[in-house]
């Protein structure tokens, strides 16, 4: 690969850092109802698969743990991070139920489901996405392309328009760290 083509690849990560910030009011929204529904006591489950997954136990570890500022840990769990369950689950039922058999078993009114997908397609996490949605979840949708099946069974959604995985997982990742400096923010002013 020659340097033409790896400036190429940053000029599209640039693209995907200009629309993001065109659409910073969703981000804000989202950022906005996920402190709420933290401050009322509520958790965050977290979905996705591959890099997907990893997104989602990295914006679990931001909340747990912390982004920038020194606050108290908060309710988020990623439905990727126990083998024991993920491989039970597929085993005796279906791969498609790993994410959506957690979701009923973790997930009550009034929590949020995160659901991270790149093409907005990813069966496991549409299962997810309709179980939590059943039981009364704010369902969250990050996905690149046209945003697939995800569209119609999310409250909010983050979608990048673009085409590239590896572009789409960049701009997951900026939306993930917009999301926790937001949280980071807001629970630290009032000493949570």
């Amino acid at each position: 690969m020659n340097d033409a083509a790896l400036r190429a690849q940053l000029d599209e990560t640039i693209q995907v850092a200009r629309y993001l910030q065109a659409e910073i009011g969703a981000v804000q929204a989202v950022a906005d109802m996920l402190i709420d529904l933290l401050r009322a006591g509520h958790r965050i489950l977290l979905c996705g698969n591959g890099g997907s997954a990893l997104d989602a136990q990295h914006f679990a570890s931001e909340l747990v743990g912390h982004f920038r500022a020194d606050r108290g840990p908060l309710a988020a769990l990623a439905l990727t991070s126990d083998t024991a369950v993920v491989t039970s689950i597929a085993n005796d039922y279906a791969w498609d139920d790993v994410f959506a058999r957690q979701v009923e078993g973790l997930g009550a009114a009034g929590d949020a489901l995160v659901g991270i997908s790149t093409s907005g397609n990813s069966t496991n996490v549409l299962a997810a996405l309709a179980a939590a949605r059943r039981i009364g979840m704010v369902t969250i949708g990050f996905s690149g392309g046209d945003g697939g099946g995800m569209r119609s069974l999310c409250d909010h959604e983050l979608v990048l328009p673009f085409t590239d995985t590896a572009r789409i997982q960049e701009g997951h990742l900026m939306v993930i760290h917009l999301l926790a400096e937001c949280i980071d923010a807001a629970f630290a002013e009032t000493g949570q």
